[in-house]
């Protein structure tokens, strides 16, 4: 029965965002509706479904606190879903390389899974070949999260907590986390909110972890992408961020003017051939709140993303570990490089990292009393 209704809301959105638009008035507030997406652990899941009159729907899971879906229409108004993802709920539970997914405690990768706060080492999972990565075995995209319908303004949301216990893939402190998405009448966007508390010192740093691929289906090579930083992150050969802030200029990492993704992609950088394309972290400067990251486009459909954030690193992945090992809901499984994450966060491995620290980037450590809080925006246009 889910399975069915899904699809039947989403075209119950699509048709009275016609109508209003048809009228031509004013877009009417963003809609929300809210349904059984599975179970988990003898614990019912919620699937949230955003909407407005602009033709943007989007759905989100209490597990994993994850992106489902985003449909948008192209150029032509014809709408299609951008994400990769599944269409069933035990694809997120079986098969799922964090499409869409909340992730941490930690985003990215920890070396060798070990910090120290206030000397004391700690070691979490090496759950990445030898290091750690997004959170562990299980982390934040693991769980099921709470929910609750909110409204700000003309925008539709929904808030999701998850309180996370002292020793959790063994991080140290109860870190409560709340992830609030928003859909706005007035632009086809999705705002995403991340706040933690903890009650001891330990690690927090966020993202929303989409691949999206603008036309819906195939390579995403031809994609174009500009993205507004003149220094990116180097890695080692184990991936793991090497400390340095290595301007663009003259490498193939620079993209403050459009590049198709696929244009240098396999040029005989070491940078490249380390991570098999692109998978690394892009230096945006400290903190100097929201602010325009990147722009992808896609030639053919004429959809555009521009990411927005106030997080001071954008890591960018070109889908190189996609294998065609898992089956979502194209008609084939998803293979290499067939879609693109561009994820707002810290730097990687910035606990152990103290030339970050001294440019005076934060090293993600997060003590009681204070606030962890990032936020960042998918905004959707055509050209």
């Amino acid at each position: 029965m889910d399975a069915v209704i899904a699809p039947l809301l989403l075209v119950a959105f699509v048709l009275l965002g016609g109508l209003v638009a048809c009228v031509g008035r004013r877009p009417s507030p963003a809609r929300a509706l809210s349904r059984r997406h599975g179970e988990h652990d003898g614990r019912p899941v919620a699937l949230h479904t955003l909407g407005n009159a602009l033709g943007l729907t989007a759905q989100i899971s209490e597990f994993g606190a994850t992106l489902v879906s985003v449909r948008v229409p192209d150029r032509l108004g014809q709408i299609a879903e951008v994400t990769l993802g599944h269409d069933d709920f035990r694809g997120y539970v079986e098969q799922n390389p964090y499409l869409g997914s909340t992730v941490g405690r930690y985003a990215n990768r920890i070396a060798g899974g070990n910090f120290t706060i206030d000397g004391q080492t700690f070691q979490v999972a090496r759950n990445n070949n030898g290091q750690h990565l997004h959170g562990g075995v299980a982390g934040l995209d693991r769980r099921v999260w709470s929910s609750q319908p909110v409204r700000e303004g003309d925008a539709a949301g929904v808030r999701l907590t998850y309180v996370s216990p002292a020793g959790e893939e063994d991080y140290p402190g109860t870190l409560t986390v709340y992830v609030t998405y928003l859909v706005p009448a007035d632009r086809n966007e999705v705002r995403i909110r991340f706040e933690a508390t903890t009650d001891a010192p330990t690690l927090c740093n966020l993202t929303n972890h989409a691949f999206f691929n603008l036309a819906g289906g195939g390579e995403i090579l031809r994609h174009r992408l500009e993205l507004f930083a003149d220094r990116f992150i180097p890695i080692s050969e184990s991936l793991i961020a090497t400390g340095e802030r290595t301007p663009v200029e003259g490498t193939p990492f620079d993209f403050r003017r459009p590049h198709t993704i696929g244009e240098r992609i396999d040029a005989a950088h070491p940078q490249l051939v380390r991570a098999r394309g692109y998978d690394h972290a892009y230096d945006l400067g400290r903190s100097q709140g929201c602010r325009l990251a990147a722009r992808m486009t896609d030639p053919e459909s004429g959809r555009t993303l521009e990411v927005l954030t106030d997080a001071p690193g954008l890591q960018f992945y070109s889908g190189n570990f996609l294998d065609g090992t898992v089956q979502g809901r194209w008609i084939k499984p998803y293979g290499f490089r067939q879609g693109f994450c561009l994820e707002p966060g810290l730097f990687p491995d910035s606990p152990n990292q103290p030339a970050f620290q001294r440019a005076g980037y934060p090293s993600g450590v997060l003590r009681p009393g204070e606030k962890y809080a990032m936020e960042m925006a998918y905004r959707f246009g055509v050209a």
